[in-house]
């Protein structure tokens, strides 16, 4: 059974944040695998997902309702920065900012994670 993800009944970051990356990861490039229909170019060497350099922002491949129930509808193929922004940190302590912007739509803290005792 997977952990319980918190991200499916928020999805504020998406909203919140231009989700800018690095051209190449665009699947128009070699090697690249985020849909490149769903970014726009910042500069000549990076680009956002379409939706996230806006206001009122939301990223192109958010779908569902905010602080309900969300998914990303190209979670394989997200762009770094969504791989790399974390709910907690290594410590189990939850990311302040998620709590901020979670509180900022009604939904509760993060709790902490319990950490596995090492072997």
């Amino acid at each position: 059974m997977d952990a319980y993800n918190p991200c499916l009944d928020c999805g504020i970051c998406c909203t919140h944040f231009r989700i800018s990356f690095y051209w190449g990861e665009g699947d128009d490039a070699p090697g690249g695998f985020v849909p490149a229909g769903m970014t726009e170019q910042l500069t000549p060497h990076l680009r956002c997902m379409k939706g996230s350099n806006e206001l009122p922002r939301r990223c192109s491949a958010l779908g569902g309702e905010v602080g309900k129930q969300v998914f990303c509808t190209i979670y394989e193929n997200r762009p770094t920065p969504c791989r790399e922004f974390p709910t907690h940190f290594e410590d189990g302590t939850p990311n302040p900012k998620c709590d901020e912007l979670r509180a900022g739509i009604g939904l509760p803290p993060l709790p902490h994670l319990p950490m596995p005792h090492a072997a």
